[in-house]
């Protein structure tokens, strides 16, 4: 009887090890398993279009940003006591990385790498900050950025 017990535990225990070990390596949640990387929601990429104006929406290519990507931007250093800041925007690692239409939300131009949009940047004490578009660089008559 004592060694039916011992062989039923040692059997229960490996059928849990193999549970454990595969669904560590084998499941789509794990870091281990192809395709996994932490910026993809494993497995869920919920890119899709968007308005420019809406949040978490890259203003010059309207895709849907993930949780943690960011815009590349430039925000200029303001006065003491001014609230709003000169913001230059280059996009989204979609629209500076792949082959999709860059836009200005404004005037409609399609903007090429070297281009960028010019905005204002309140800084609110309590919250996010907002940031409003006002043109690209063609809209404002400001020239190419210079790297």
């Amino acid at each position: 009887m004592g060694d039916f017990v011992q062989a039923l535990v040692f059997t229960i225990a490996g059928i849990i090890l193999l549970w454990f070990g595969y669904s560590l390596f084998f499941s789509p949640s794990s870091p281990f398993y192809p395709g996994w990387t932490p910026w993809s929601k494993w497995g869920k990429k919920n890119n899709g279009r968007g308005r420019p104006g809406d949040p978490q929406v890259c203003p010059i290519c309207s895709m849907r940003l993930d949780k943690g990507e960011l815009v590349k931007s430039f925000a200029f250093s303001s006065q003491k006591g001014v609230s709003d800041r000169l913001m230059y925007i280059r996009g989204c690692f979609t629209c500076l990385e792949r082959d999709v239409p860059r836009r200005c939300p404004i005037c409609g131009l399609e903007l090429s790498l070297d281009d960028y949009l010019v905005a204002r940047m309140f800084e609110r004490p309590n919250s996010r900050n907002h940031v409003h578009v006002l043109g690209c660089n063609h809209c404002k008559n400001l020239g190419k950025l210079i790297k």
